[in-house]
């Protein structure tokens, strides 16, 4: 008898694809893995998933894939970026980070943040983001309309905040202007299936308590994330003591900004009495260990913010201070980093640092019944994983090997949505060689414009 799988009908009713004799990392509540598997995906969501066998012996689809010798699994979720600061990548490195931000960043962003450029480096950050397995970000920047068009373009899902803080902005005079809008962004995206506008302030120290009160106030408004650095650095830390006798945590938490909707960045320099203000309140940390490494700011205690029951997910940082976007490097450096820093090899499991990237990050965005795991039901994000590659043989701890071996050039197919935004490595809607020609030739502004040596060759495209 001919297996029904592989009798495609032109119905309605029949899904749209089938990946099988994959092995499947769900992220489910049971953390089940197929090491034989199959997923049935019909417009944007899973229909079905199990064993081979049992899903080509009950379900047809217009697409039959074989997934034999891939790893299926959910997209990553990166929960903290400035993607359109992939312009000044390696711009301003190996220095603090208030000298970083105030004596290079501002300024340069105060001169090359243009619809134009964060178009550009948008479109960078997503060709990076996508390569390395990531489906979903949260991002704060400038020109929000320019990163939604390109979102909405390229087939990502992302949570995007215009940043507002006290002076002026590239796109917005004043902070009554940033107020202004974020809210008519929320109104004109609100319907949007993967772009959700939410609002930002930028940090304690660069935002007044009026406006990172209405900040707060308007996303709780409508009902959106609000996002804010948090306790980044010890110069930071000391300042809010000295100016309030109160920690950043404790601050905020005076001006009653904090709730289930606020994520965090960053959270170094946080007392005990801190994590379980962030406990209390539901607030999310959004950890990036990498950036906090390069920058020297501390390490975050992460371990101890999990105990507390804090949501934790990972993020990069924009590439100007991390210097990439890939989630594979961070998972590796958050799970090695803080066994260093504890002196404790059992502290932060890979198994751990794998959900933090997936349903972890889910929950830091409110997204964890859409996104963060496969499950029937939830949405059709999800990556392929070449396995047959010397680093990925033998397969003993699955969650092991992701962390510690894997690379994100492992990847290789991305789906948002259930439909390819990445096929055989091949990026299905970005032009990468016009995207390099344009970025260098903007890097060509900014190093005349600082005076800056050129690098010694650039590369052909």
């Amino acid at each position: 008898m001919e297996n029904p799988a592989y009798d495609i009908k032109n119905t309605d009713n029949i899904p749209d694809l089938i990946i099988h004799d994959a092995m499947i990392l769900t992220m489910n509540p049971e953390f089940k893995v197929y090491v034989d598997g199959a997923i049935v995906i019909k417009n944007d969501r899973i229909l079905a998933m199990g064993d081979t066998s049992d899903i080509l012996e009950k379900y047809s689809a217009r697409e039959i894939m074989d997934g034999s010798g891939k790893l299926v699994m959910p997209g990553l979720i990166n929960t903290h970026t400035h993607v359109p600061m992939t312009i000044f990548r390696g711009y301003a490195d190996d220095m603090p980070l208030h000298e970083w931000l105030y004596d290079y960043i501002f300024p340069v962003e105060s001169e090359f943040v243009n619809s134009d450029n964060v178009t550009l480096g948008t479109k960078l950050a997503m060709a990076e983001m996508i390569r390395s397995g990531t489906t979903t970000f949260n991002d704060m920047y400038y020109h929000i309309e320019d990163i939604a068009t390109v979102v909405d373009q390229v087939g990502m899902r992302a949570v995007l905040s215009e940043g507002l803080i006290d002076f002026p902005a590239p796109n917005s005079p004043t902070p009554a202007d940033g107020l202004k809008t974020s809210e008519e962004l929320i109104k004109k995206w609100g319907k949007h299936s993967r772009i959700t506008i939410s609002v930002s302030a930028h940090a304690p120290y660069s935002c007044s308590s009026e406006l990172i009160q209405s900040a707060k106030a308007l996303a709780d408004k409508y009902q959106v994330p609000f996002n804010i650095h948090v306790a980044e650095t010890r110069k930071e830390f000391d300042q809010t003591m000295k100016d309030f006798n109160l920690t950043p945590v404790g601050y905020l938490d005076q001006l009653g900004v904090l709730g289930p909707n606020v994520i965090a960045a960053h959270g170094v320099h946080i007392t005990p009495d801190d994590i379980q203000i962030l406990a209390q309140r539901g607030v999310s940390v959004a950890h990036n260990p990498e950036c906090n490494m390069k920058l020297a700011s501390g390490v975050a205690p992460i371990p101890e913010l999990m105990k507390a029951g804090v949501k934790v997910g990972l993020g990069t940082d924009g590439v100007a201070s991390n210097n990439d976007l890939d989630l594979f490097n961070e998972m590796n450096t958050a799970a090695i980093l803080h066994k260093l820093n504890s002196l404790d090899p059992t502290v932060l499991d890979a198994q751990s640092v794998v959900e933090m990237a997936t349903m972890g990050g889910a929950r830091v965005l409110g997204m964890e019944n859409e996104i963060g795991s496969l499950e029937p039901g939830k949405k059709a994000d999800m990556i392929l994983l070449d396995m047959m590659q010397p680093h990925a043989h033998p397969i003993y701890n699955i969650y092991s090997l992701l962390v510690y071996s894997m690379k994100a050039a492992d990847v290789e197919t991305v789906l948002v949505d259930g439909k390819f935004i990445m096929r055989d490595r091949k990026l299905l809607h970005l032009d990468e060689k016009s995207i390099y020609g344009k970025i260098e030739e903007v890097a060509l502004r900014i190093r005349e414009k600082n005076n800056l040596l050129s690098p010694s060759k650039p590369p052909k495209h």
